[in-house]
């Protein structure tokens, strides 16, 4: 039978497996975070649907792959807004210095919370007031098949021997 010490409620009785009294937390509702089910911004993957992107749950946001290649990452979380928005993946031939790029995405960034270890990945922001516009640039390149965006991650290369080579 619960007592009530202290205005808390235990749970007592002879069946408890522990030697003092535990919070029963009765009434009390479990809190749950809601977790994203689908990947924000629909408007990228509808733009990408002639390529087939397969998108798959990644940190805090939502891969987009073309075949084996990652290009871009969407995220919106509540946390650390300054990196929300769509993360571009450049490929191993990208010139990251080139102007041509600084053109096609002017809001173009580093993304804090890689912290400038992945330097290959880039940010077009949430809030940029060109954010739509860049990023459906983004998708016209890629339906373009520019060699500048997109790369094999080491998790899909194949290796020799692996099953996959074959």
């Amino acid at each position: 039978m619960p007592s009530k010490t202290n205005g808390s409620v235990f749970a007592l009785g002879d069946s408890s497996r522990y030697p003092y009294a535990m919070c029963a937390r009765l009434g009390v509702p479990k809190i749950v975070k809601p977790k994203r089910k689908s990947p924000p911004y629909p408007f990228i993957l509808e733009a990408l649907i002639p390529l087939n992107p397969e998108v798959r749950p990644m940190f805090s946001g939502f891969a987009v792959y073309l075949g084996d290649k990652i290009v871009l990452m969407l995220r919106d979380s509540p946390k650390q807004l300054e990196d929300n928005g769509v993360w571009l993946v450049f490929s191993e031939v990208a010139n990251l210095t080139d102007a041509g790029i600084r053109r096609d995405f002017p809001s173009l960034r580093l993304i804090g919370l890689l912290g400038g270890k992945i330097d290959h990945w880039r940010l077009i922001p949430a809030d940029s007031p060109t954010f739509e516009s860049e990023v459906l640039h983004a998708c016209e390149l890629l339906l373009q098949h520019d060699l500048r965006i997109g790369r094999v991650p080491q998790s899909r290369q194949t290796r020799p021997g692996s099953p996959r080579s074959n």
